[in-house]
């Protein structure tokens, strides 16, 4: 078992229940502006609900509703992870996206999304015809009748991202606690949460949880003002030559309810094709379904016909909080010090650092910024720029699937965020993600983990 660190003491201005990204960015953008900062988990480790799952795109909210708070959030997030990704280490592959019409019914929907992405100063939006579409991307289906470019559509790395904004709270003060469950809380003035791992004092409490969040709402102010209904995900993952097929972010027309089934590249080489969306009761488990994995393939293929010749190499799915509402549902609670931050869906990712402003204007607190504010740079994982692999002393590749050294492994086993599950430690490096799912190099991560995780792995292969 590793050593556990004790419960957090003292006040804390802000208390962030919840480290999914939406957490993580809060509690940076908080810590940033001078607040001491709480952050508390539920899981063993950070992303380990919704935030686990998605496309991994930063996305400039094109198609969102005009004038809606999820698209103001989007276009602030998009801009601040264009003016920080540098300074935090963080991939950005341009790639741009191009919604496709398969159908006469969808063509003739795609200038009302043109003159959408235009009200919602996307402005560079180029409609394509059924042989510019093709130019654009010659592995197209012939299949594929007009469509649009959004010229400044990104692939980033959705892990990384989340990962730096939280340890920067951490290296700017932001303490976590990591396994602790919010099972009450009262106020009388501050807020004195109870948790499983022992109290918290905070002045404020923001509600991040995610899956949870209406619950926690009722839990703790006695009223929700929403719903989860989770919606499910599936993904399929095909082998890195596959990712030569397409350049472009290829979506489908939207509806009311879902993006639809995205193919696109991965800021790690591979190609994704999904998600699928499935409404659920369950909030826990996200059951892979071989025949909608069979369904969500041949779609797949039906988009890029080449990929009949590729192999798949992962599965995976992942759980959205949906609402009853299209809209996020952020709220300050008057006279409370208490501020939801609920039904954030797929486009959490992009939006998670506007979210996070938008929130510090709700709190309305009065700090003083640090005077020299630490920005750490995480390492790189994708396939934008150097690896590890390529400089000297790393110790070894552990994981030739992904080129993961052992300096990488015991580098993510160490710190404020030490990976504290192998998920954990996979979304921290990418071991075990390649061809082979581990197969070569479990032997060996299970030796340098030794005494490391919560759950040795041995014991998780029981």
């Amino acid at each position: 078992m590793p050593h556990q660190v004790p419960a957090l003491s003292g006040r804390f201005d802000v208390a962030v229940i919840g480290a999914g990204v939406i957490g993580c960015a809060i509690a940076r953008r908080l810590a940033l502006a001078g607040a001491r900062v709480a952050v508390i988990e539920k899981a063993i480790d950070i992303l380990d609900g919704a935030s686990k799952g998605n496309s991994a795109i930063l996305h400039t909210g094109f198609d969102a509703p005009v004038g809606s708070l999820e698209q103001s959030c989007i276009a602030a997030g998009y801009e601040e992870y264009l003016s920080i990704h540098g300074r935090l280490g963080l991939p950005l592959i341009r790639s741009g996206a191009i919604v496709v019409a398969w159908t006469e019914e969808e063509e003739a929907i795609l200038p009302a999304l043109i003159e959408q992405a235009r009200q919602n100063r996307i402005e560079d939006v180029e409609f394509l015809s059924g042989t510019s579409l093709r130019v654009a991307e010659p592995g197209l289906s012939s299949r594929a009748r007009s469509g649009f470019r959004i010229p400044r559509e990104y692939l980033i790395d959705p892990w990384s991202a989340p990962f730096a904004y939280l340890l920067q709270a951490c290296e700017n003060g932001a303490e976590i606690l990591r396994g602790a469950e919010v099972i009450g809380g009262r106020r009388d003035g501050d807020w004195h949460l109870e948790t499983t791992r022992g109290p918290v004092q905070a002045g404020l409490v923001i509600n991040a949880a995610g899956l949870w969040g209406d619950l926690l709402d009722e839990r703790l102010i006695g009223r929700r003002d929403f719903h989860i209904k989770p919606r499910k995900g599936q993904f399929i993952v095909y082998d890195k030559p596959a990712a030569a097929l397409a350049s472009h972010i290829i979506l489908p027309v939207p509806t009311k309810v879902t993006k639809g089934v995205v193919v696109c590249r991965t800021a790690f080489d591979n190609l994704l094709v999904g998600p699928t969306a499935e409404d659920q009761d369950d909030r826990e488990h996200a059951v892979l379904i071989s025949e909608t994995l069979a369904l969500l393939q041949r779609r797949g293929e039906e988009i890029l016909p080449g990929l009949k010749d590729h192999v798949v190499t992962a599965i995976y799915a992942g759980l959205r909080p949906a609402t009853e509402f299209k809209d996020y549902q952020i709220r300050s609670h008057d006279g409370l010090s208490y501020i939801t931050v609920g039904g954030i869906r797929s486009t959490g990712l992009s939006a998670a650092l506007g979210i996070a402003t938008h929130v510090e204007r709700l709190a309305g607190l009065a700090l003083t910024p640090p005077v020299a504010p630490v920005w750490p740079t995480v390492p790189n994982i994708s396939e934008h720029a150097a690896r590890d692999w390529q400089r000297e002393g790393n110790g070894g590749v552990a994981c030739h699937c992904e080129m993961v050294t052992r300096r990488e492994i015991l580098a993510a086993l160490e710190g404020p965020l030490a990976a504290r599950s192998l998920a954990g430690l996979k979304r921290r490096t990418r071991v075990t993600m390649g061809r082979c799912q581990g197969f070569f190099c479990t032997a060996e991560l299970s030796r340098l983990t030794q005494d490391r995780f919560d759950r040795a792995m041995a014991e998780m292969a029981k």
